[in-house]
């Protein structure tokens, strides 16, 4: 019944993956004999968080044993966002369809005329208040990791085909999955790499024009 469950269900019994003495196999010993009655049954694709399995021995006076699994489990970390000050896009106003519609827009909030009031402070907020409508504000909001600013288009294809594999080998847990999966994770680390290295020289020859002072202040 146990090995047609763990068929049926695509599991593993673990303890049948670990060679051991009898005195760590057996779980109740009884009238001269041994039974091994307990089993941990895990999903095929979580074995490799197995570190162990077998039977400790009880006390002499008692004849039940504890069997005992060790697992290890990964925390994956939850990425945090982290809240940033909202500002105003002024760089939008560098388009011009943006640019003639803020235009228009402080002309109708100051009356339509197009000399600037004498009260500086209520000009100055009329501005304001155009520019948070016209070339809006930002969200505020940013992913606190951004290691990933490089990524291009082959290497999310790669990591998407990387990720099917390991899915692949997950389910069928063969020699041909495993290989498969080995070699597709080596071809992304080489096209991360490449891509690093090609962002990274990219980067290094912008900052080194005037244009590119406005990135330098912003990676600071």
């Amino acid at each position: 019944m146990v090995v047609d469950f763990t068929k049926r269900m695509e599991m593993a019994v673990v303890n049948t993956y670990f060679k051991k003495k009898e005195d760590h196999r057996v779980a109740y010993k009884s009238g001269g004999r041994c039974t091994q009655v307990d089993y941990v049954l895990c999903r095929r694709c979580n074995l490799k968080e197995i570190g162990d399995c077998k039977v400790l021995a009880g006390d002499s006076g008692a004849r039940q044993h504890w069997m005992v699994c060790r697992i290890f489990l990964e925390v994956k970390k939850k990425k945090m966002r982290v809240r940033n000050e909202r500002r105003i896009s002024w760089w939008k106003l560098k388009e011009e369809d943006c640019s003639m519609r803020f235009r228009e827009e402080v002309r109708q909030g100051l009356g339509g005329g197009e000399e600037v009031l004498d009260d500086w402070a209520t000009t100055a907020e009329v501005i304001r208040e155009t520019a948070r409508k016209v070339p809006s504000v930002t969200s505020g909001n940013r992913k606190e990791d951004k290691e990933a600013w490089w990524w291009n288009e082959k290497v999310q294809e790669r990591i998407r085909r990387k990720r099917l594999a390991k899915q692949n080998w997950d389910r069928q847990s063969d020699e041909k999955g495993r290989q498969e999966y080995k070699e597709m994770r080596q071809q992304v680390k080489r096209d991360v790499e490449k891509a690093k290295d090609k962002a990274y020289e990219e980067l290094y020859e912008k900052l080194d024009t005037k244009e590119g002072e406005r990135d330098l202040y912003q990676l600071a």
